[in-house]
């Protein structure tokens, strides 16, 4: 029974960040006309506004980001095209993202760079999961296996950690660049100011929602191995 309750108890831990992002940004898609502007025409407008006339705006599969690379403010297609306060104020986090980026922000500059390595750090990962029992079979040696599945874990690991450890670029972005110049520019209605911050707060938590999931990806590699 312990055990059963210690299950449930992390999979809300684990789930229940997702969901609450998942339904605020559902709730706040409707009504889908409420403003005259898009996603996409707030973050050009949002861009313009802050002389951020060379960082572009496009619509992606990929979810919404910003990408310091390319200078590009990437919205998935609700936003993109989407007139909601959703739309709008997830443009308008990207945006922040955008600005930390032109104002030499560190820790956007520190997380850029993890971000690059944690990329192939869980490729390999994945490598050395697949690998490890047959490392394990053909060596006897139960020790190798066990440091190349422990080496596996830690790798796929490293997307979680890289995102919880750069929560407060997430909380800057939102709550430091994107509600300050909604508000300075006027871009949403006095009444969906408070509303607004809560689309910020699950916008800054939309990283850590998907790192804690990726933890179930962990459970599903061990679950396998098991086997």
């Amino acid at each position: 029974m312990v055990i059963a309750a210690l299950i449930v108890g992390l999979l809300l831990i684990i789930a229940g960040p997702a969901y609450w992002v998942r339904t605020v940004i559902k709730r706040y898609s409707s009504p889908a006309d409420r403003y005259a502007m898009t996603g996409a025409e707030t973050a050009r407008f949002l861009l313009d506004s802050e002389r951020l006339q060379s960082v572009k705006v496009e619509a992606t599969e990929l979810g919404d980001h910003y990408d310091p690379i390319e200078k590009v403010v990437r919205l998935g297609p609700n936003h993109y095209g989407g007139r909601s306060l959703a739309a709008v104020t997830i443009a308008a986090h990207e945006v922040g993202h955008a600005l930390q980026d032109a104002r030499g922000y560190g820790p956007l500059r520190w997380r850029t760079r993890l971000v690059q390595l944690a990329g192939p750090a869980q490729k390999l990962g994945a490598g050395l999961l697949m690998v490890s029992p047959i490392v394990a079979a053909f060596t006897r040696v139960p020790a190798i296996g066990l440091v190349t599945l422990l080496g596996g874990f830690l790798t796929l690991a490293t997307g979680a950690v890289v995102h919880m450890v750069t929560l407060p670029t997430e909380f800057d972005a939102s709550f430091k660049r994107a509600l300050p110049i909604l508000a300075e520019r006027k871009v949403i209605r006095d009444s969906d100011r408070r509303h607004a911050r809560r689309l910020l707060t699950a916008a800054a938590l939309t990283y850590v929602s998907a790192s804690l999931m990726s933890l179930i990806n962990i459970g599903r590699w061990w679950a396998i191995l098991r086997r």
